[in-house]
């Protein structure tokens, strides 16, 4: 019958040790320069040697001196333990660098639909962290996260770009907007799907071609099915906008977020475009080169909370594509 080999077990301490009696070549001085009792010190090595099956110490009047596996032994252990403590200098130094402080950027429509709980939720979810909240539209976070200005963001439709990891978190389905027909109340048209080429023949306002992400999605899916798309009215003002489609006289395209009062009152009416249907994609974007938070950990429960509080508020108009995840140094792992 074939006997399995035992592994030795040896652990840090009892190399250092070793290493330190070699270098003394006297078990009370090895004590003294460790702090550690000739007992204590004795039964480590007793116990080293016992795992090893072999003598690393020989005893004499004089003090030690090392066997050849003991001398093999040391010697290898002073490069194990230099190995260890740079791994520890590395750790500390990691450690310290970690930045605690967070640059994050939001677009207007997440701080409309979040604005009353957003500052509340990064304190309650990151207390170690300094949090900045920076707003601005797709194009201007983007700018800002490949200056450095930002670290981590949550943007709509973010082209890739050198230096940016993103990674999609979620959809939201773009909405005709309108205001409710002439002397009818409660109007019941807010269940009805419009189709594209129905959406388009309103007078619509929208943002310029220059900044509006929203006008880019209508205008490439219009140009994809040949239909005509015209804006009455270049508006970049989401409150100029809101109140040209209030008055009746523009009706707009733009998700449920933007107006998401008005719609619930009653004021505007949103109805779903089909055939086919328009939806923009929220990607969580951070750069490329981004040191982890000391907090990594707090950032993850942050990122998710935000994205839950978001899909619940927007429901039924989005659909979430899983858990954000914190993003790592390495490119943004997200599962």
């Amino acid at each position: 019958m074939q006997t399995k080999h035992r592994e030795a077990s040896i652990n840090f301490k009892q190399i250092r040790y070793l290493v330190k009696i070699v270098d003394l070549a006297n078990m009370t001085a090895a004590g003294q320069a460790l702090g550690v009792a000739q007992p204590a010190l004795g039964a480590q090595i007793r116990q080293l040697e016992s795992e090893l099956g072999m003598q690393l110490l020989q005893r004499h009047s004089r003090g030690v001196a090392p066997t050849e596996a003991g001398k093999l032994l040391a010697k290898r252990g002073r490069l194990i333990l230099e190995e260890v403590d740079q791994l520890h200098r590395d750790l500390k130094t990691l450690t310290d660098a970690a930045p605690d402080h967070l640059s994050f950027g939001v677009s207007p429509t997440m701080v409309l639909m979040l604005g009353d709980v957003l500052l509340a939720m990064a304190k309650e979810d990151m207390p170690d962290v300094q949090f900045s909240l920076i707003e601005e539209r797709t194009p201007g976070l983007t700018d800002a996260l490949q200056k450095g200005q930002a670290e981590v963001g949550f943007l709509f439709d973010v082209e890739e770009h050198a230096g940016l990891d993103r990674r999609a978190v979620l959809e939201e389905d773009l909405l005709l907007v309108t205001a409710p027909a002439a002397g009818v109340q409660n109007s019941n048209n807010q269940d009805k799907l419009i189709s594209l080429e129905e959406a388009l023949r309103h007078d619509l306002v929208m943002a310029g071609a220059a900044r509006g992400v929203l006008r880019k999605i209508v205008a490439a899916e219009a140009a994809r099915m040949s239909v005509d798309f015209k804006v009455a009215f270049d508006v970049h003002s989401i409150t100029a906008m809101k109140a040209m489609v209030l008055a009746g006289k523009a009706a707009t395209i733009i998700p449920y977020s933007l107006a998401a009062h008005e719609i619930d009152s009653g004021a505007l009416i949103a109805r779903k475009i089909d055939r086919p249907g328009l939806t923009r994609i929220l990607y969580l974007v951070q750069r490329s080169a981004r040191l982890p938070l000391a907090y990594e950990d707090q950032l993850t429960r942050f990122l998710n909370r935000t994205l839950e509080t978001y899909l619940s508020r927007t429901a039924p108009w989005t659909r979430g594509f899983g858990p954000a995840r914190s993003p790592s140094l390495a490119k943004i792992s997200l599962g």
